[in-house]
């Protein structure tokens, strides 16, 4: 019988000497190795895609197409996943950096610095830019990784940690600083999530169901990413033709993701006029509307029900409502919010500040899509998460997210009396 106790302890003990070695590494050398992890990636394109067309070929007929859309992998997609790592190598790293620095009147200088968690365990779903991700960052900040994606990719994962792992060992740094768990029973995650002895920090990334039994089961401490049911508001002073772009790229440009729009709310005052308009421009793309029943004596679509304003279609299903005013807006997001992403589309400065105040989440936006809520298009190289909880991390995490601080106390002497 398989001891996953005993498997996850030598994966535990073995990340965490890893990260006492990364931990040691000046920031060139880590640089070095990134570019290196990059450029392996688009050498062994091919190999990549062949593990990804067996994923995809045992995921067929068996997962939703969005799904697939997330597993599905290319030589543009590669190659974007490579750029990522080099922009991540290109980034400063926070580790070490001071955070706050404190003069005493006994003469103690204290400083606040930020330093690696050690060990971070991802878990994740059929996404394969995730292991890449979460390896790259997690390096840079000198982390060590254990990431245990979904069986839907695990042929994909398997050679994306191999081609990393090669790099590592290339460079003379341990090979189990990245690790991927290869046991795909469900039940060994619950055992994954009790040894809180050799991993710091859980970030699970996937569906409400992954994350709420990640949230629930671990004894490690999470930082919690969220479904996205965004929403987008078109308020009475909206320059109708930015909202119909806005609205249309935040819906369809990539469905599958979780800052792609899930319900559009439209203000009483224009909804006929720009819901008409609307109906035109998402023809093309074959978008169901579910819409309230003012909303669908303007154009055609489904009739909502009970769920649909807590659902994340992650397809090309749109909620539509219409409100009365900004206050009902910002009412209905904050009750069917998850936190992740919301949208104001208006030429009125003091509505816009009212709702970005007043709205509950990680990012919120102002006459743009919700498509931006990403790592890379915020700059930070990639991202390990959006983080839709309160406490350390909101919003994309990058580099810094990866850190935890401790106090680095200097004395000549000093005594407490």
């Amino acid at each position: 019988m398989i001891s996953y106790e005993s498997i996850f302890k030598n994966m535990g003990e073995s990340a965490r000497a890893a990260s006492l070695v990364l931990q040691q590494l000046p920031e060139e050398r880590i640089n070095d190795v990134l570019r290196a992890m990059a450029q392996a990636l688009v050498t062994h394109t091919d190999c990549i895609l062949e593990a990804n067309h067996k994923d995809m070929e045992s995921a067929r007929d068996v997962v939703p197409d969005t799904m697939l859309d997330r597993l599905l992998l290319s030589k543009d997609r590669i190659e974007q996943m490579a750029e990522g790592v080099r922009q991540v190598s290109l980034l400063a790293s926070p580790v070490g950096s001071v955070l706050e620095s404190i003069n005493r009147p006994n003469g103690l200088h204290i400083e606040k610095r930020a330093v690696p968690f050690g060990v971070i365990g991802i878990i994740f779903e059929a996404r394969p830019n995730v292991t890449v991700d979460a390896g790259a960052l997690c390096f840079k900040t000198a982390n060590a990784t254990i990431l245990r994606g979904g069986k839907e990719a695990f042929n994909t994962n398997q050679v994306i940690v191999s081609i990393m792992q090669d790099v590592l060992e290339e460079h003379d740094l341990p090979r189990l600083a990245i690790q991927l768990v290869e046991v795909l029973d469900r039940e060994a995650v619950s055992v994954l999530l009790q040894q809180r002895r050799y991993i710091d920090v859980i970030i699970p990334r996937g569906g409400a169901g992954l994350i709420q039994r990640v949230v629930q089961d671990s004894m490690i401490p999470v930082i919690e990413t969220g479904s996205g049911v965004c929403h987008t508001y078109v308020d009475v002073d909206a320059n109708l033709e930015m909202a119909l772009d806005i609205a249309v790229n935040a819906k369809v440009q990539r469905p599958s993701v979780c800052n792609s729009m899930e319900t559009l709310l439209v203000h009483e005052g224009i909804a006929k006029e720009f819901l008409v308009a609307l109906e035109k421009k998402l023809a093309s793309h074959h978008v169901t509307i579910h819409g309230t029943p003012e909303v669908l004596q303007i154009i055609k679509g489904i009739a909502v029900d009970e769920h649909s304003f807590s659902t994340e279609y992650n397809d090309f299903d749109l909620n539509v409502a219409i409100v009365s005013s900004l206050d009902d807006a910002i009412l209905h997001i904050n009750r069917y919010t998850t936190h992740h992403s919301e949208a104001i589309v208006t030429d009125n400065v003091v509505s816009a500040q009212r709702f970005m105040n007043l709205i509950d989440c990680s990012t919120v936006y102002h006459n743009a899509s919700t498509r931006f809520t990403d790592g890379f298009e915020f700059g930070f190289g990639a991202e390990i998460g959006i983080s839709t909880q309160k406490l350390h991390a909101r919003g994309p995490m990058g580099l810094q997210a990866l850190t935890s601080y401790k106090y680095f106390v200097f004395g000549t002497g000093q005594i407490r009396s």
